[in-house]
């Protein structure tokens, strides 16, 4: 098996893998960072989702041998105190029912603000579109996200 170093939450991360072993189950067995989970393994329900370059994607499909340079953050890399502005905001709504779907969520929510500062109820509706949650606090997310939004401009 091939080894790999990659750059993970701010640190460098060397493990061996087969190369067409997914991001997300390195993330999980390898380097015991739970914190991104395993939902649906097709990329389609968004509970796996990361930082790529700043950018949200599906760890569960991402292969580990295309990755190299490319700096990966997880949730727990968010923020090292649960600080982040989208973290206070789920905190501050009570978002989570189950939870099991909230990191991929929270991933997915600060990197559409990273980009878009003071999004309107149709951007953030069609950033989390995709993001699948059982326990249905669609609303609630939403309303976090238009929070986050405000404390990230203030």
């Amino acid at each position: 098996m091939p080894n790999y170093t990659l750059q993970i939450n701010g640190e460098k991360k060397s493990f061996t893998a087969d190369e067409d072993t997914p991001l997300l189950w390195v993330l999980r067995d390898e380097l015991n960072l739970v914190g991104t989970k395993f939902g649906c393994g097709i990329a389609q329900c968004g509970a796996c989702t990361v930082h790529l370059d700043g950018v949200a994607v599906r760890s569960c499909q991402l292969q580990v041998s295309i990755l190299s340079d490319e700096i990966i953050t997880t949730i727990e890399g968010l923020s090292t105190d649960g600080k982040h502005p989208v973290q206070e905001a789920w905190k501050e709504l009570d978002v989570p029912q189950c939870g099991y779907c909230q990191s991929g969520q929270i991933m997915t929510a600060s990197a559409f603000l990273s980009q878009n500062k003071n999004p309107s109820e149709d951007d953030i509706r069609e950033a989390m579109n995709g993001n699948i949650c059982r326990c249905a606090s669609y609303n609630r997310i939403e309303n976090a996200v238009k929070v986050a939004s405000e404390k990230m401009s203030s």
